[in-house]
């Protein structure tokens, strides 16, 4: 699997007008923990169906797009934080150490 660069705020509208399932993986460059629970999350990642779009957020460089986030899918900034998206709605907000591929495919039907 790979990770969309989301970078843009057409990409995130996109995500919201997508039918179906998307994830966001928010991530600050700066901080270990992150870069930890990336890493973690990467090693399980092929369990993850491959229709779902996995979108990475660098939120140093786009902060005011975290920013965006929080407020269209009202949940609290994080890093990291991990978003599952089902029909334009967040249905799994997940920060730190409880971000897990297995509680995300718990909510994929």
């Amino acid at each position: 699997m790979n990770w969309t660069a989301l970078d843009t705020a057409e990409q995130l509208n996109s995500i919201k007008q997508n039918h179906g399932y998307s994830l966001i993986f928010k991530h600050s460059t700066r901080c270990s923990i992150s870069m930890m629970v990336k890493r973690r999350f990467e090693m399980d990642w092929d369990r993850i169906p491959t229709e779902i779009p996995l979108y990475f957020l660098d939120l140093i460089r786009y902060r005011e797009i975290s920013n965006q986030i929080a407020g269209e899918f009202a949940v609290h900034h994080e890093s990291p934080q991990l978003l599952l998206i089902k029909d334009g709605e967040c249905i799994l907000d997940q920060s730190h150490g409880e971000i897990s591929v297995d509680d995300t495919l718990l909510m994929i039907e």
